[in-house]
């Protein structure tokens, strides 16, 4: 569930004002009694869940569904992914501790603060009787052993059906009635005070300056990957889609594979048996990652071959035959997957990448400016592709030819992106150019994998005719996908070797 809602400060004598004039024709305003909540919330000694702006509570005096409630940072602004079990204060629920992996990194949770909140709730719904909007007034004390060590005043408005202007509105009448908006600032980390605000000891990827060395482009580039990875951790055990029809597991597994590319790619800089080390046990959790992302591509591109072509609609009953079969495959990825990010090996990478993203062991080399270090560094993998990739590709080539440029082609991506933020200008242009291609062929290698599958799908239930016939019809289209990205790659790569583009590169 994702929570959207804006915090205001207020002092000890704000009164709610009347709220009346935000509610909609035919809704109605609800003013709840007063409720007396105890939240309990726990972290690591050091405070590493609130540092990185995730909390843990278990709460008493609401609904027992929401006992144990985890909030995690979103990519959307104001808001945050919310996760609530039932369950008593004897024990954390293992499913929570899990979920948190990547923030306490196997250090125990123990109790870090307790806050009591007098709150006072007030609904604004509509004539359909649907919750828009719940405001709550919250007099707040932090408690020690009993004792009230601080006390603070706030108003929090959490966005249900409504619209984001129903907010808008009802923060002109806070506003005018003496509500403070600020930073938001979650309850725990204003009564931990300033130890629960220090940096996370996950850094944010940072900027490199206006003259940067090589180091600290290879410091940007390895936090950028490190926090892709820990990011979508959560997710990918929550089974929570994103935005735009992309999932946590293919962004964790871009993560882990940009991380990989990067350390290959600046191995010259950095000591070699680190990156190596490190570069093979990364390798573990990415082909994981890799069998439940090829299943999730199947599916997706199941359902969008079989409605290519409207007027020729294929066997309902078979195509969801193969769906079943995928489904299958996808949910055992997922539980080994599950089962690998909850072993003791997978708590030891983490600490290592996280180790990478603050302290990447570099050669002395690496001080050397970004703008000559660099070039020859992308310069190998871009020649790679050229001389033993492209060259002797051929229209007529076999699939594994393809799919060969497409691995080269990968490396020299993934490297070119790694410095084109810091060199910029033809950097930039061939890391687009780069991607354009790696799209292509990624869509020739799904294509070849696809329809492999189908028709081995279809040789698995030989006595199944109907099967065979929709199998061999999308194994037809797959194909013809093939051909269109072959037509498609002269162009792109006419375009990708310019001598404007590349002579950053001699």
């Amino acid at each position: 569930m994702l929570e959207e809602e804006r915090k205001y400060q207020v002092d000890e004598r704000f009164t709610m004002p009347d709220l009346a004039g935000c509610v909609p024709v035919g809704g109605r305003l609800v003013s709840n009694p007063p409720a007396t909540l105890r939240a309990t919330y726990y972290d690591t000694p050091d405070l590493r869940l609130a540092r990185a702006g995730v909390s843990l509570r278990h709460r008493k005096g609401e609904t027992t569904a929401k006992a144990w409630t985890a909030k995690l940072p979103s990519d959307l602004p104001g808001t945050r992914h919310e996760i609530c079990r039932p369950g008593s204060a004897r024990s954390i629920p293992t499913d929570l501790v899990s979920l948190l992996t990547v923030f306490h990194r196997g250090v125990q949770l123990r109790p870090a603060v307790v806050l009591r909140t007098v709150r006072r709730t007030h609904e604004i719904r509509d004539a359909q009787d649907r919750l828009l909007v719940e405001i709550a007034d919250d007099a707040v004390s932090v408690l020690e052993r009993q004792r009230i060590i601080l006390r603070f005043h706030e108003v929090e408005v959490e966005r249900m059906a409504g619209r984001p202007k129903l907010l808008d509105k009802l923060e002109g009448t806070l506003r005018a009635a003496g509500a403070r908006r600020g930073a938001f600032v979650p309850k725990h980390i204003r009564a931990l005070g300033p130890p629960a605000a220090a940096p996370s000891d996950v850094p944010a990827c940072g900027s490199t300056g206006r003259r940067p060395s090589a180091a600290d482009a290879i410091a940007v580039a390895l936090r950028r990957d490190v926090l892709r990875v820990l990011r979508n951790d959560p997710l990918v055990r929550l089974r929570q889609p994103l935005r735009e029809g992309d999932t946590p597991v293919h962004q964790m597994r871009v993560g882990c594979r940009r991380l990989r590319s990067d350390l290959r790619t600046f191995r010259p800089l950095l000591d070699r048996d680190w990156a190596g080390k490190l570069r093979a046990d990364l390798r573990w959790i990415a082909d994981a990652l890799g069998a439940a992302r090829d299943a999730e591509v199947l599916r997706a591109r199941l359902h969008r071959t079989a409605a290519t072509d409207p007027l020729a609609p294929l066997e309902p009953a078979s195509v969801a035959r193969i769906d079943a079969d995928l489904a299958a495959r996808h949910e055992e990825a997922l539980v080994v997957l599950d089962e690998m990010l909850d072993s003791p090996r997978y708590l030891t990478l983490l600490e290592a990448i996280v180790d990478a993203a603050n302290r990447p062991k570099l050669d002395r080399h690496a001080a050397v400016a970004a703008q000559w270090a660099l070039p020859p560094i992308v310069a190998k993998p871009w020649r790679r592709l050229v001389e033993g990739g492209v060259r002797s590709l051929g229209p007529e080539a076999p699939d594994s030819e393809w799919h060969a440029v497409r691995i080269l082609g990968k490396r020299a991506r993934y490297a070119t992106e790694a410095v084109a933020t810091v060199l910029g200008g033809a950097a930039s242009e061939l890391a687009g150019l780069l991607t354009a291609l790696q799209d292509l062929l990624g869509e020739h290698q799904d294509a070849v994998i696809a329809g492999d599958t189908w028709l081995a799908i279809a040789a698995s239930d030989p006595d199944d005719h109907a099967l065979a016939i929709t199998a061999g019809r999308l194994y037809e289209r797959e194909r013809a996908a093939v051909r269109r990205s072959r037509q498609g790659f002269d162009p792109l790569w006419q375009a990708a070797t310019r001598k404007r583009i590349t002579a950053w590169l001699r």
